[in-house]
């Protein structure tokens, strides 16, 4: 969800200014969603790198965070959304990480709509998060080092029991997949898209999952055209 900084700023406002607005789009985009035949939508709010940035900004987006989780907690549960969050935990504040538990524990049994919130989210970092679990499985006996494969990583990730994503969206023109489900990814369909997160409505939203629905994916094999499949 790139750019909101940006979108303020071209506006001569504060970049908190921008990261307000793309929290009131994350309402409007997760709403639309099941009506448009998606089923499990993965929104990147806070990378491992974004502690980098300035401490007054961290602070506003961290409260941003809360707030949302305050304020919309009990509105997905009504709506049938299930909450996960991706990401390490740790060193976000106490208060935070208990509203996380009870969102992800209130909304374990709904069914509409999967939501993933990836915060203090890297995709190195769950790969190393991921093969330390390994590790302790190994030196415990519980699994042994031949048995080790691209289940066992997709077993130790924090999307675990999750598909990899069909479609990974870009926004704010920017062309890179800045450490995001590195390991998810491989087959992923990617759309960059010009606008900024506070100006992807959910029409400009549609038109991108129109553009996917019409590409033809191939996963490595070869696939024949329909001109082809008939000769």
């Amino acid at each position: 969800m790139d750019g909101n900084g940006r979108w303020a700023a071209k506006r001569g406002m504060p970049r908190l200014i921008g990261h307000k607005r793309g929290a009131n789009r994350v309402k409007d985009i997760v709403k639309a969603s099941p009506d448009l035949g998606v089923d499990t939508l993965t929104l990147y709010a806070f990378s491992t790198e974004n502690w980098k940035r300035a401490a007054h900004e961290v602070e506003g987006l961290m409260k941003l965070f809360r707030g949302y989780l305050q304020n919309h907690l009990l509105e997905l549960n009504e709506k049938n959304v299930r909450v996960r969050f991706f990401g390490d935990p740790t060193p976000l504040a106490a208060d935070i990480r208990k509203q996380m538990d009870f969102l992800t524990d209130l909304t374990k049994d709904n069914t509409l709509l999967n939501l993933n919130i990836a915060i203090n989210y890297g995709g190195r970092d769950e790969l190393v998060r991921a093969i330390r679990t390994i590790a302790r499985q190994v030196s415990t006996g519980e699994t042994a080092i031949q048995d080790i494969g691209e289940d066992t990583i997709s077993d130790a990730l924090d999307t675990r029991g999750q598909c990899d994503p069909d479609l990974i969206i870009r926004t704010a023109g920017e062309l890179r997949l800045s450490n995001f489900m590195t390991w998810q990814s491989a087959y992923s369909e990617f759309a960059f898209i010009k606008e900024s997160w506070p100006d992807f409505t959910p029409e400009v939203y549609e038109a991108t999952l129109v553009n996917f629905r019409s590409r033809t994916r191939q996963f490595g094999a070869v696939v024949p055209r329909a001109a082809d499949a008939t000769e």
